[in-house]
């Protein structure tokens, strides 16, 4: 984001920890597998809790400086509010992630993560923390812990920072000293089996959140390519937990792209479209997709509609007919008539090829709908019969209703009349 946007930014933090009750983030993790930045999901970073009020601003971006601040530790908001502010601020200026970092230390039980592919990691503050590196030449791990004071991953280093507490209440209370080593390690794995930054955060979440219970989120960012989950995952409302970063988020088809969201999906068994069997997403392996740049992605703009859900399942559509047909304005119109037919996009009339512009060269689809008038949620059926005649069909029914209705009411008076002839 911009510099005006992420003072915005801030001051939307600002706004929002003075509104809500004490909370941190109690997961903090940082994973750099291209130094260089070159690779578009070799940086990411992602926070969450079992505590409530896991929303966005547990971290900001900058996708202009390609850094990140996680803020979490066991003092009041205003304190990390006051660290992350000055962090951002020092990070603006060029410092060091390590010099952004201790600033945590001037406020009582704050915690800062920062770090970026340019800047490399580090975490201060109040925190119990491994910090894994891996060497390129030898690929030898190495996976240290540090609690308290300032622990940092050099720049131009592969590797990963981890902080993990279990929150008071939590039923797996106890169990993060284990679990933050446990995923330390498979972290350090996974960088030297040459996973992206992306990949590697969303497994490790999935494990902190299974094995340790620090599973609400929160989310991630994909610190190269400026890409965030933003509210995918936080409570929609204040004082709740987000969501269960080990739980079923939705269902997919691979074979034509239908998707839904639970809980709706705990309906459908099969796909409602081609019916082949349906495969179940986890949260953390969302937000693994949401965050992941493919080669093979698709950037698609829908126009003419604001409907809720209509761009994303619009988006799950046409990414499975490119996969499936190329970049073909006829079958991904095809594609997505069927869709409307079968009730996945609701309020918008059928569309022709003329109304899907393909740009193969930059990856990129545009879908230009035209609304449905009033609240009607799908157009009128195509019928082989012309409507003029239904018309005169539906005329001749009620004529034939309304006498019908006379031979009721009259029908004694009718049959005195034929009984005197």
């Amino acid at each position: 984001m911009n510099i005006r946007k992420f003072h915005i930014a801030i001051v939307c933090l600002i706004i929002l920890l003075m509104t809500m009750s004490s909370v941190a983030a109690t997961c903090n993790i940082i994973v750099i597998t291209d130094p260089s930045g070159n690779d578009p999901n070799g940086a990411a970073a992602g926070s969450m809790s079992f505590a409530e009020n896991m929303f966005q601003s547990t971290f900001l971006m900058s996708k202009i400086n390609h850094f990140v601040v996680l803020s979490g530790g066991t003092g009041s908001s205003e304190s990390r509010l006051d660290s992350v502010v000055d962090a951002v601020a020092n990070l603006e200026n060029n410092a060091s992630a390590a010099s952004a970092a201790s600033l945590a230390t001037q406020f009582k039980g704050a915690r800062l993560v920062v770090g970026g592919p340019n800047i490399g990691a580090a975490i201060g503050g109040s925190f119990n923390a491994y910090v894994i590196t891996v060497d390129d030449a030898s690929n030898d791990i190495k996976v240290t812990p540090y609690t308290s004071g300032i622990a940092t991953l050099q720049p131009g280093q592969k590797g990963a920072i981890i902080h993990l507490r279990n929150t008071a209440g939590n039923p797996l209370y106890g169990t993060a000293d284990s679990v933050r080593k446990e995923t330390a390690m498979n972290i350090g794995k996974m960088i030297r089996d040459g996973y992206p930054a992306t990949t590697i955060l969303s497994e490790a979440m999935g494990e902190v959140a299974r094995d340790s219970g620090e599973k609400y989120g929160g989310g991630g960012v994909n610190l190269i390519s400026g890409i965030s989950t933003d509210d995918m995952f936080t409570p929609i409302e204040m004082n709740q937990t987000g969501y269960p970063m080990d739980s079923e988020y939705s269902k997919v088809c691979d074979d034509c792209g239908w998707a839904m969201g639970y809980p709706a999906a705990e309906s459908h068994d099969r796909c409602p479209v081609c019916n082949s069997e349906l495969r179940i997403v986890y949260a953390y392996e969302a937000l693994g997709s949401a965050l992941t740049v493919s080669s093979n992605a698709v950037s698609v703009s829908v126009y003419g509609s604001d409907k809720p859900g209509l761009a994303s399942t619009t988006q799950e559509i046409v990414e499975a007919s490119v996969a499936k047909y190329g970049y073909d304005a006829s079958t991904i119109a095809g594609s997505i008539n069927r869709g409307i037919n079968n009730g996945l996009l609701m309020g918008v009339d059928h569309v022709e090829p003329k109304d899907i512009n393909v740009k193969q060269g930059s990856k990129a689809v545009g879908v230009y709908y035209n609304a449905l008038p009033g609240d009607r949620s799908s157009p009128a059926w195509d019928l082989p019969i012309d409507g003029n005649i239904l018309n005169i069909l539906g005329s001749i029914q009620t004529a034939v209703g309304i006498i019908l209705i006379l031979l009721v009411v009259f029908r004694s008076r009718l049959l005195k009349s034929f009984q005197n002839r």
